[in-house]
């Protein structure tokens, strides 16, 4: 038993590292791609309508939920509430069949 908690713990670390790895390749391409697009925007008009903040919020957006889930970061569904809700049916499960 303790060899199959040691492989799924190595399991969801590896996956955890993948999505982090991910993540920061998106990171990175974000900032070179948006620099660029920022630099062809000023060659072109010089900012007078700045239409690579468009790409930039749009980009960064998708990038703040990859952060999310790379994080493993969910102020509202976290850890501790997924187990308060397992108990809860789990309660509510045994209840219902004491009454049948």
């Amino acid at each position: 038993m303790e060899n199959w908690n040691r492989e799924d713990k190595y399991f969801r670390a590896k996956t955890r590292v993948e999505a982090l790895k991910k993540f920061y390749g998106s990171l990175v391409s974000y900032a070179i791609f948006i620099t660029l697009l920022g630099a062809l925007n000023y060659w072109i008009d010089e900012w007078r309508y700045p239409w690579f903040l468009w790409a930039a919020f749009g980009w960064g957006i998708g990038l703040v939920f990859q952060a999310v889930k790379a994080f493993d970061f969910n102020p509202f569904f976290g850890k501790d509430w997924e187990n308060r809700k397992i108990k809860e049916l789990m309660e509510k499960e045994e209840d219902q069949k004491r009454w049948k």
